[in-house]
């Protein structure tokens, strides 16, 4: 079985055009995106991820850690709880999770889906 290594994810270029999110409710955010490692079945996957500024319904299906590297924005939980984001942030999303995500500026970050 072989490593999987990604250097300099800021200096990203040729990535992958992964579209809109899928509930936009507020402009026009793009995501694109490089992906590292898709596990078997898709049971898992990690990778890098971009996204230009808007807002969308947002709903996690599985656990998701992200680290963002560059960019600001705010999650907020359908309970109104609201997490502010901005370069070098670590979160955990849970499977169930569910609100609306605002970019402010483009994102950029490093995840893992399980």
């Amino acid at each position: 079985m072989k490593i999987a290594v990604l250097r300099n994810p800021l200096e990203q270029t040729g990535l992958t055009d992964w579209g809109a999110p899928e509930k936009m409710l507020e402009g026009d955010s793009h995501t694109q995106g490089a992906l590292l490692h898709k596990g078997e079945g898709g049971s898992s996957e990690c990778g890098y991820w971009e996204c230009t500024p808007g807002l969308w319904r947002c709903e996690v299906t599985r656990d998701e850690f992200c680290h963002f590297l560059e960019g600001e924005a705010q999650y907020e939980h359908d309970n109104g709880e609201v997490t502010r984001i901005g370069p070098d942030t670590a979160v955990f999303f849970p499977a169930g999770w569910s609100g609306s995500c605002r970019v402010n500026k483009t994102l950029k970050k490093v995840y893992m889906i399980r």
